[in-house]
């Protein structure tokens, strides 16, 4: 590369001193983000019985660690991402693998696995490193390269390794998710309409396939969603105390630590799967709207910067990251109303656990190196590669 090609090139680059980064952050995500954070611990407080303990103190503890995660992974190039993209798809395989021969069982599925004390659900890591992995091989493929099926078969292989991987745990709601995220980088991609088309119509047709293949547990939630009265005191009582707490919250609530199914523990999993019944039974239909509110400008922000972004990769990126964070949105959310199936999917950021506030919080600091680097285009990212 001749001199002066060298000096335009370094002119377009973005810096790499630490305080231009982190001028470049979006704060305004940041703040959603720790929103939705202060959201989680007050309604984990009341999930405590009105204590920080068990709940809530170690959950904000989590949160300021994944704060920092999130920052620090901002500071990393899409250069340095694009690399460590097969180490960490790898390392999310392994794990997984690992759950199945020496996981930790609970509520019928073997879903984590003991490290150092810490109890890890390999499934959280494994969307985020789908997402990367995927970002980083659909962007050094073109357009007009991804219409031919035949250059779909290696990320067919990468997004189906994980899920089959999941669904054996047994995990149907997260393996089912994992599956839209892969389908959705997909057409992110530049998958034809045609294609999707070929590949989602055989689903009807394999309803009752899949069905008989279910786990027991898993069959009974189909059955619950369907009649959750036929059995109010056993399959069908978690759904049913659910609604009897979201109904008596009614516009404005019943109050702070007040919520009578929740304080009184009628409402099971009320610190994870039904923290929304939660805040749905004490602040009513305007506190859960402010939520869903919250939950929406966060997605919708996500979108915007994937949109915002000039290079492949971080679009990408971004859209499978702020896909995430919807689609665990959107099943929670349906979850607790009786929409669809409990399938045992936390609301992110405010459900407890540290699997899921980690990794959700790592892939925050994705989505975020994605907006850092946003101007870098494809072109300058190619010459900045292989010169």
């Amino acid at each position: 590369m001749r001199p002066s090609a060298m000096r335009r090139l370094r002119r377009r680059e973005p810096s790499f001193h630490l305080f231009s980064y982190l001028r470049q952050i979006n704060w305004f995500f940041v703040l959603l983000v720790c929103a939705l954070a202060g959201v989680g611990y007050i309604a984990l407080y009341s999930a405590g019985g009105g204590s920080a303990k068990p709940f809530a103190g170690p959950q904000l503890l989590r949160f300021m660690g994944g704060v920092v995660l999130m920052l620090g992974t901002a500071l990393l190039s899409p250069r340095v991402l694009k690399v460590l993209s097969w180490p960490i798809y790898a390392a999310s395989i392994t794990l997984l693998a690992l759950v199945l021969r020496m996981g930790h069982v609970g509520k019928g599925a073997e879903r984590w696995i003991n490290l150092g004390g810490f109890q890890f659900q390999p499934s959280e890591f494994a969307k985020i490193a789908l997402v990367l992995v995927l970002a980083t091989w659909f962007s050094r493929v073109n357009w007009k390269r991804v219409g031919n099926p035949l250059n779909l078969i290696i990320p067919a292989v990468l997004t189906l390794v994980p899920v089959v991987l999941i669904l054996k745990e047994p995990n149907l709601g997260t393996g089912t998710i994992v599956a839209v995220l892969g389908a959705v980088m997909f057409f992110g991609a530049g998958m034809r309409w045609w294609q999707i088309i070929l590949l989602v119509a055989p689903v009807p047709f394999l309803g009752n396939f899949i069905y008989d293949h279910l786990h027991d547990y898993q069959k009974a939630r189909i059955d619950t969603f369907l009649h959750p009265e036929h059995d109010p005191l056993g399959a069908g009582y978690n759904i049913l105390q659910s609604r009897i707490a979201l109904g008596s919250g009614g516009m404005w609530g019943n109050g702070y630590l007040h919520g009578s199914q929740g304080q009184l523990n009628f409402l099971p999993e009320k610190q994870t799967d039904f923290i929304f019944t939660t805040i749905g039974e004490e602040w009513g239909f305007s506190g859960a709207l402010i939520v869903i509110l919250l939950l929406g400008l966060v997605t919708l922000s996500g979108m915007v910067m994937a949109v915002r972004c000039r290079n492949r990769f971080g679009r990408l990126l971004a859209l499978g990251i702020s896909m995430d964070f919807f689609l665990y949105c959107a099943v929670n959310l349906s979850m607790v109303m009786g929409a669809i199936p409990v399938g045992g999917v936390p609301l992110p950021l405010i459900s407890y656990g540290g699997s899921a506030m980690l990794t959700m919080m790592f892939g925050f600091g994705l989505l975020m190196s994605s907006w850092v680097h946003r101007n870098q285009t494809d072109k300058i990212e190619h010459k900045l590669d292989y010169h």
